[in-house]
């Protein structure tokens, strides 16, 4: 899993509903680009699915990397599963390809809440 701050590239490390399809979390937001046919993007789901159930007030948003080509572009993802996490206001605070692990999750929301 690679890890990378939020100067590599986001546009201005704010991302907002708009961008999201959805609502950010009140504490902060795990935003994981998934692609179809990506198999760890489906363990990726179910980590991610249940750090955000274990910690209050933090939201999980799953992005059809193919769907969203233009944000994927903007942000400059290059594989699938990549998480975003983002802090209340939406400014990206860690960024990671591949498949993570819980604890590297629980660590990376101690960053944004």
């Amino acid at each position: 899993m690679r890890v990378r701050g939020r100067d590599d590239g986001d546009r201005d490390g704010r991302l907002g509903p708009a961008e999201l399809g959805a609502d950010l979390g009140e504490r902060a937001t795990l935003v994981q680009f998934s692609s179809a046919f990506c198999a760890p993007c489906r363990a990726t789901r179910r980590v991610l699915g249940e750090v955000a159930a274990m910690v209050p007030g933090v939201a999980h948003v799953e992005i059809d990397a193919e769907a969203r080509l233009e944000l994927v572009r903007a942000l400059g993802i290059v594989r699938t599963p990549t998480v975003l996490v983002l802090d209340a206001g939406g400014r990206v605070v860690r960024r990671a390809a591949g498949q993570p692990r819980r604890a590297d999750v629980v660590a990376a929301l101690g960053e944004a809440v």
